[in-house]
């Protein structure tokens, strides 16, 4: 191949790059600018027949479509849970665990999103759980970050299986979920990740985090461990499963006084009294998880597909619409007005518009180089000369650096696996590696990668009232992000 197909391949990447960090354009204009350089070598250096770029523009507009009904019916659910006290007084509640807010932040932020992850995938558990933390005390750029860093490691097993089952299809082998589930033990360090995150800063910050570090382990381990167990059910169920079992042996020992701080540890001042029982916090999130649960499992992947040139289902089940039918039903069952549930509407819809646009102008940008290989030139596909440098002996240590590559750019694991993954086991397959090994760690490189995932970063930016504060919130994330990345790289090389 030569070289200047290649660098006009990576240019678009480069100019994001150089807008969002160092001129600091919002990343709205960032993505529309990008979208419009590579329509531009689509169209011109590539010459794309004209009905794949079209359809790959009508293909990001309605994957976005998918996942504004996510960040809206999130958003909505979260203006109910506020205007109904319930958002205040789950941090009273989690008192009854422990008093201590670093115990608290990894229940939430790693056994609640992982729950969330099993279940629905698409960014919920970070839209979810950001408010949360909020309402713990922690600043919202801050909680958004440490949400962040909790939607990554079941991300592999996500919206049950879906990464695997939709994102590779017949590419994988048998042995990719357990492969994978095993090189995720790294992941075992986000709670680490978390805890570090929540006390930097603070006065005695070092003494804080080494006794809350046993605990933060522990957390890590009671998840990993048990999703590894919990695979040879299926990969629908070791998000799931391994987040329950995870959160009842770490309900237990903090019960018992194990791995927890020997002192407590109240990081906030002057935590509010509860307001409203335990059954009526919890009752709206219960149903959620009830409707997540049984939308994913009666409904499964069927969907509406839509006759385009590039094919799109509409799913039948959307995340989006269990929050709003479970927030319409805290709404009565807390006698709110009216005039609540239209204003409840309409800041949803105020604030999912921003991410929807930027996630349309990704999304096209994804779909647009992947289909560059439809052109009048017989060129291969600007994804295949951006990753032609990977085609060598170090493929394992570049798979998963791919794989979170692919998630920043697309928000989302499976689609990662969608664009990447048949590059990736055709390089594989001639380079005499191991096609599931190679999967599976692009997989797990993919689920890091949602550390960094903009689509993701703009939904819980938005689901705690930020505005373009995406630079700050990737500069909280990218170390671990690439620690993570860069530990699943070496793991790779030593079992290749």
């Amino acid at each position: 191949m030569t070289l200047l197909p290649a660098v006009l391949a990576a240019s678009p990447f480069i100019l994001f790059l150089i807008l969002l960090l160092w001129r600091k354009t919002p990343l709205i204009w960032v993505s529309f600018i990008t979208l419009v350089l590579v329509i531009a070598l689509a169209a011109v250096y590539w010459q794309v027949y004209p009905a794949y770029i079209l359809g790959s523009l009508l293909k990001g507009f309605f994957v976005a479509l998918d996942i504004f009904f996510i960040i809206f019916g999130a958003i909505f659910f979260l203006e109910i849970m506020r205007g109904t006290k319930i958002i205040e007084n789950i941090g009273y509640h989690l008192e009854s665990i422990s008093k201590d807010l670093r115990i608290q932040v990894i229940f939430l932020a790693w056994f609640f999103e992982n729950f969330l992850e099993g279940t629905a995938g698409f960014g919920t558990p970070s839209i979810v759980v950001a408010p949360l933390l909020v309402g713990l005390g922690i600043a919202p750029i801050n909680a958004a970050i440490i949400a962040i860093l909790g939607n990554s490691t079941s991300g592999i097993f996500g919206a049950a299986g879906t990464p695997i089952k939709v994102g590779f299809g017949s590419l994988a082998g048998a042995s990719v979920p357990l492969t994978a589930a095993y090189i995720n033990l790294v992941g075992i360090l986000v709670p680490v990740f978390m805890l570090w995150f929540l006390i930097k800063g603070k006065k005695e910050s070092r003494k804080e985090f080494f006794e809350a570090l046993p605990f933060a382990i522990w957390a890590g381990i009671a998840f990993c461990v048990p999703s590894i167990l919990t695979v040879p059910f299926g990969q629908e169920f070791p998000s799931i499963i391994g987040s329950v079992i995870g959160l009842a042996l770490v309900f237990a020992t903090t019960k018992l006084g194990i791995f927890v701080p020997r002192k407590e540890k109240e990081l906030v001042d002057n935590p509010r009294p509860a307001t409203l029982s335990p059954g009526r916090v919890m009752f709206p999130y219960l149903l959620l998880i009830l409707i997540l649960i049984a939308g994913k499992f009666i409904l499964g992947s069927s969907g509406v597909q839509i006759p385009i040139i590039i094919r799109h289902t509409f799913a039948y089940f959307n995340p989006g619409f269990a929050f709003m039918i479970a927030g319409f039903v805290a709404l009565l069952a807390f006698k709110r007005d009216v005039v609540f549930f239209k204003s409840s509407i309409k800041l949803a819809f105020k604030r999912s518009l921003g991410p929807f646009w930027v996630i349309v102008f990704m999304s096209a940008i994804s779909q647009i180089m992947v289909t560059s290989v439809n052109n009048l030139k017989s060129l291969p596909s600007m994804v295949e000369f951006l990753a032609v440098h990977v085609k060598n002996i170090f493929l394992p240590l570049w798979a998963p650096i791919v794989g979170a590559f692919g998630s920043f750019l697309t928000g989302s694991i499976t689609v990662s696996n969608l664009m990447f993954g048949n590059f990736l086991a055709a390089a594989a397959g001639e380079l005499n590696f191991s096609v599931d090994k190679i999967l599976a760690l692009a997989l797990v490189g993919a689920a890091a990668g949602n550390m960094i995932a903009l689509a993701d970063i703009m939904a819980a930016e938005a689901a705690v009232g930020l505005k373009n504060e995406e630079r700050k919130i990737l500069k909280g994330v990218i170390i671990p992000c690439a620690i993570y990345v860069g530990l699943v790289g070496l793991v790779g090389l030593f079992i290749l």
